[in-house]
């Protein structure tokens, strides 16, 4: 279901920086703590909960406890897939952590699923999933979308048109006539990440969207700049919690 990812995240040790995801990101903590940090307040989810964001929610997850590794599987659906599973209705989650015994089980059914290839019975597992996620919901006004606060959407607008370029904080405070220390302040202020972090994170989740089953890993590293796929490699768990080539290893096996 090209709408629906899965990744499953072993003995993870370090921290995600401040990033958002397009779709709900829905996470099963199977060990260990996660830590979702989200402007003033922090989250977190022991073993047994599940953890929501909603799209394009910025937030960071640091670590709480260096030498605990956290294992976890999370669902990556889209805004799309979600609203069709609430029959039509634009939803958003106001509880970021959820136990709950039937969530829980239909969670690992769904993810279970997966590894059949029945893409029939992977539908039929995710609408008894969402099923049990109503009651953590309420109805959202309007679609979501992409962060382009006003005053800095032509900086947004250069920074996508050029992803695959080498962008520095110098070039893009330029198409914003601001001097770069001015510029880094209010792009925080604006959108809660720095501009580099930003621009990284676009990269990295730019790029994960060209890999294939048969895609080329060290052309795709080449392709948004990185100097090659060592580089790619360690951006891309940095934002992804798994390498590329194992990203990539999912889709092979269907995932």
């Amino acid at each position: 279901m090209n709408d629906l990812e899965y990744i499953s995240i072993e003995n993870q040790a370090s921290a995600f920086p401040e990033h958002y995801h397009e779709t709900f990101c829905i996470s099963l903590i199977h060990s260990g703590v996660e830590a979702i940090k989200m402007e003033e307040k922090t989250i977190y989810g022991e073993a047994g909960s599940i953890t929501i964001t909603n799209p394009y929610e910025v937030h960071s997850n640091p670590l709480v406890d260096p030498g605990v590794k956290l294992r976890f599987d999370t669902l990556y659906i889209t805004g799309g897939l979600m609203k069709y599973l609430f029959d039509g209705e634009n939803i958003t989650f106001l509880q970021r952590k959820i136990r709950d015994q039937k969530a829980e089980e239909q969670f690992v059914a769904l993810r279970n699923s997966f590894a059949t290839g029945d893409t029939g019975n992977s539908r039929a597992a995710l609408v008894a999933f969402a099923r049990t996620l109503r009651p953590y919901s309420r109805q959202k006004n309007g679609d979501y979308s992409e962060l382009t606060p006003g005053g800095l959407r032509e900086t947004m607008d250069f920074i996508h048109h050029n992803i695959t370029t080498n962008l520095s904080l110098e070039k893009i405070a330029k198409v914003a006539h601001c001097n770069k220390y001015g510029f880094a302040k209010k792009f925080r202020a604006s959108t809660g990440m720095s501009p580099m972090n930003y621009v990284l994170m676009k990269k990295v989740f730019t790029g994960k969207k060209q890999i294939t089953a048969n895609s080329e890993l060290t052309q795709i590293a080449y392709d948004y700049g990185f100097t090659d796929l060592a580089h790619f490699s360690k951006a891309f768990k940095r934002f992804v919690g798994i390498s590329p080539a194992a990203y990539r290893k999912n889709i092979q096996q269907g995932r």
